[in-house]
């Protein structure tokens, strides 16, 4: 018999043909096998985790660390510790909020040096599409980032200035020409402008969120789409939280247009009407919406339309999101909360695991190219396992969060899902030990090489 360094068993395997009986052979930090559950192999460590689940690492394409530069926000020895409690295996950074941002080769230079060494699962990189930089696209593409980002209205960080819809074109034009993706913040400057902006000092979230109504998305993606169709190239709609745009882009998608969406854990678990006045933790841009749009969000993965749920991880220090709704910044820390969130929620709805693999793992690794080594358990994709225990349940404690700053909307809420174990490559992974997380480049998207 073969010898393997790893088996892990589990009745309820998520495979990509679904869930089933299953022990997956780990060997030179690949999948070599995987066999019946009650198979004999002979291997090093043989794991039973009888009836947790064991489903591929997660992959987050939607991830701000914000080092270097703001590594007092966040940084990534404590990002990717979270992510691997969370089940997260691999991560995608995003371009900003770290200084410098990632807008030509020297940057993503420096955000490579400053991760080095210090992930405790693999990382990848966007390049920033700004104003300035459309002959730089093509070097950061050459140098391995996995797609492009920009913002259509203002970041909220001066150093990574939105892109004009006159702008855009040019930019869709060079991406398609070397085949990259471009991730869009879609928010129309038009809609926002005509909104009414909430009062100085404001502490309603009424007034927040009427001050970004669905407008000023759907008018964006509307927008964005027909760019898509006009210039061939592919484009991806980060973080939708309206659920008006949904049918946009499902006929779109129809008539042959590159676009995609995700959405992300906060949108389908929080509800507007739920966020009480001075609570800042839940501020985010565009933001939590009522209830009825978050059903919608559900159809809309349900069906296809929207292919991926991601964090859009996105800390900072407590006091910057002390305040009120027209200062605190808007970003939610979720990646190691994430997964429980969804399933809760999912499982209510009477969806199963496998869908949730299918949005969390599945479908983030098509979009960054790595569905042949992330987001499944098969034969010779990269041994990134989670035993989740589907469950158990737990009172969310900031405490027990391993991001720099344990502020979250969450807390003291009840979800269903442990995270028991997470094996990167085949190697358990300890949030509290030494990193062994590789750095990605698009250039080989087959294998993690450092």
């Amino acid at each position: 018999m073969s010898e393997y360094e790893l088996a892990v068993r589990s009745r309820a395997a998520q495979l990509p043909s679904g869930p089933a009986p299953a022990t997956v052979c780990v060997q030179d930090g690949r999948i070599a096998a995987v066999l019946a559950y009650g198979v004999r192999v002979a291997a090093a460590v043989d794991i039973d985790l009888a009836e947790v689940a064991l489903l591929p690492g997660l992959v987050d394409t939607h991830v701000h660390v914000n080092e270097p530069g703001r590594t007092e926000w966040e940084g990534f020895a404590t990002a990717t510790a979270a992510a691997a409690a969370g089940g997260v295996t691999t991560v995608l950074d995003m371009p900003l909020n770290s200084v410098p941002p990632t807008v030509d080769a020297a940057a993503l230079a420096a955000k490579r040096e400053a991760a080095s060494g210090a992930c405790h699962v693999d990382v990848g990189f966007w390049g920033g599409a700004v104003p300035g930089n459309l002959d730089r696209l093509a070097e950061l593409h050459a140098a391995g980032v996995f797609g492009f980002k920009c913002f259509t209205v203002p970041s909220g960080v001066d150093e990574f200035p939105p892109l004009g819809w006159p702008e855009l074109p040019a930019v869709l034009h060079e991406l398609a020409r070397l085949g990259a993706l471009l991730a869009v913040h879609a928010e129309d400057p038009g809609e926002l402008d005509a909104a009414a902006a909430p009062a100085p000092g404001g502490l309603r979230f009424a007034d927040f969120l009427s001050s970004r109504p669905p407008a000023v998305e759907d008018t964006a993606v509307a927008r964005l789409a027909g760019l898509a169709a006009s210039t061939g190239a592919r484009v991806h709609v980060v973080h939708l939280s309206s659920a008006g745009a949904v049918p946009m882009v499902a006929a779109a998608r129809l008539a042959g247009t590159r676009i995609s969406a995700e959405t992300c854990p906060h949108y389908l678990a929080l509800a507007a009407e739920d966020v009480p006045d001075g609570a800042t933790e839940f501020k985010c841009c565009p933001p939590i919406r009522e209830r009825a749009n978050a059903e919608l969000l559900w159809r809309g993965l349900a069906d296809g339309t929207l292919t991926a749920v991601v964090s859009d991880h996105s800390p900072c220090p407590p006091q910057l999101k002390r305040g009120d709704f027209t200062q605190a910044w808007g970003g939610i820390a979720s990646v190691q909360l994430g997964l429980p969130v969804v399933w809760t929620h999912a499982s209510r709805r009477g969806h199963e695991l496998a869908d949730v693999v299918r949005w969390m793992a599945a479908g983030p690794a098509r979009l960054a190219g790595l569905d042949g080594c992330k987001g499944a358990i098969a034969a010779g994709a990269d041994a990134d396992l989670v035993a989740f225990d589907a469950g158990a349940e737990f009172t969310v404690d900031p405490a027990a969060l391993r991001q720099r700053h344990p502020v979250t909307p969450y807390t003291g809420a009840r979800l269903r899902g442990v995270v028991r174990q997470t094996w990167l490559r085949g190697r358990p992974v300890d949030p509290a030990g030494s990193p062994a997380g590789v750095l990605l480049r698009r250039a080989a998207p087959a294998r993690a090489r450092r």
